[in-house]
């Protein structure tokens, strides 16, 4: 097969998506098949393009056998409605354009992942003129989360928004999504299941191991001693994660000096946590900025525990953050702020322990209780490393993935 395949965040970016959408793609390279991907010049979540993509409209490179394609983007490090519609739509544009004009087909599917949702919009274009089967992988329900979050007030634009992702709902063969959450509410709005299929987020369990001399070399270079119990958080810094209530809870913990914490990320709130922190006079809080995707086994094998937090909305009752998995692969035991889905899981794997969304007081009793049992820590560590061995490695998912695109 030749797949066309829109992502528009991809590495050398940092994060879920761009993980995920790397290793399906280079997963169905190893497979055999031939990938183009359509992605950005690199810009996020910072908003700042390097040097070297400047001033071009098309990048032509291959990654790990992918054929990647990217195109210039209308990126800003301000990050307000119009800047991020500015942001999506030129990558819709730029996309369809070059997908139409650079993209040696013939393809035999064209492959979308979304949010942005208007990646499916540029999917839905390059469908009509490669001739080509759709499928649309939905990570997130758009625009019913932006508006939840409160990124998305217009009621016109909410409309546009939402016929924008019903078009790519029916047009698409089939439709990926990545919890059951997602997938049970397609069903309510009237999607049959037969088009459904749930291949849900997971970790790269050859990269994502525990490695005990690199976490214990992090601690030694950032000044955290062996003997103190180190909670990380690493990830984008974003509206949704509701980190200030992580900030909250090392306020409750200032005393306990062999507690520390660790955010590694950057994200359209990261200026304001810093800002908070400094209020708060927090000597427990380190901050750090993103690192390369290679480092983070590394980083997350140097924490006691994993801090996988989301705000207490019923939106996130279906989520099921890939950091998760990342973690338990590298045995650390988290603790999880997230109802629903995650929670569930969470109590499958027997990995970690569930805290309520927002809730800096339990959060803080909760660190001190795994803190005060280092053996349970490890044990919680290794349920969650077995469980994403079993159920959640993304060589798996890969496979599922081919399985898929080949039935079209």
């Amino acid at each position: 097969m030749h797949i066309l395949y829109l992502s528009q965040y991809f590495p050398p970016e940092v994060g879920a998506t761009q993980t995920r959408a790397y290793e399906m793609a280079r997963g169905l390279v190893q497979a055999g098949h031939r990938v183009t991907m359509i992605a950005e010049m690199p810009n996020h979540p910072s908003g700042i393009m390097p040097p070297e993509y400047r001033g071009r409209w098309v990048e032509r490179s291959t990654l790990d056998g992918i054929d990647v394609l990217r195109v210039w983007v209308k990126a800003s490090p301000v990050k307000t409605f119009r800047s991020r519609m500015a942001f999506y739509l030129s990558y819709m544009a730029d996309a369809a354009l070059v997908g139409a004009l650079k993209a040696r087909g013939p393809f035999d599917v064209v492959y979308a992942t979304s949010p942005p949702l208007f990646v499916g919009a540029a999917g839905l274009a390059l469908q009509q003129i490669k001739r080509a089967p759709f499928v649309f992988e939905v990570r997130d329900l758009w625009p019913e989360s932006a508006v939840a979050l409160g990124e998305l007030r217009s009621p016109r634009a909410i409309a546009w928004a939402g016929k924008l992702e019903e078009t790519c709902y029916n047009r698409a063969s089939r439709i990926v999504v990545v919890t059951e959450g997602i997938r049970q509410r397609l069903i309510q709005r009237g999607y049959p299941a037969g088009k459904l299929a749930l291949i849900p987020n997971g970790a790269n369990t050859d990269l994502f191991q525990p490695q005990p001399a690199l976490g214990a070399q992090f601690r030694a270079e950032h000044g955290l001693a062996p003997d103190a119990f180190v909670a990380i958080y690493a990830g984008i810094h974003g509206i949704a994660q509701g980190l200030e209530t992580v900030l909250h809870a090392a306020d409750r913990l200032r005393n306990d000096r062999a507690v520390r914490f660790v955010l590694v990320g950057e994200g359209p709130v990261k200026a304001e946590l810093c800002a908070l922190a400094a209020t708060l006079r927090l000597d427990n809080v380190l901050l750090l900025p993103e690192q390369p995707r290679a480092a983070m086994p590394a980083i997350l094998s140097a924490a006691d525990a994993a801090l996988v937090p989301l705000r207490k909305l019923e939106l996130f009752q279906g989520a099921l953050p890939s950091k998760m998995f990342d973690a338990w692969a590298c045995g650390r035991p988290l603790l999880l702020s997230i109802d629903g889905e995650a929670r569930r899981t969470l109590e499958a794997a027997q990995g970690g322990l569930y805290v309520p969304p927002e809730d800096a007081a339990a959060l803080a009793e909760a660190i001190r209780s795994l803190a005060a049992q280092p053996d349970r820590g490890r044990s919680l560590g290794d349920n969650g490393r077995r469980y994403t061995e079993q159920h959640h490695s993304r060589q798996a998912q890969a496979r599922a993935l081919e399985k898929l695109l080949t039935t079209l």
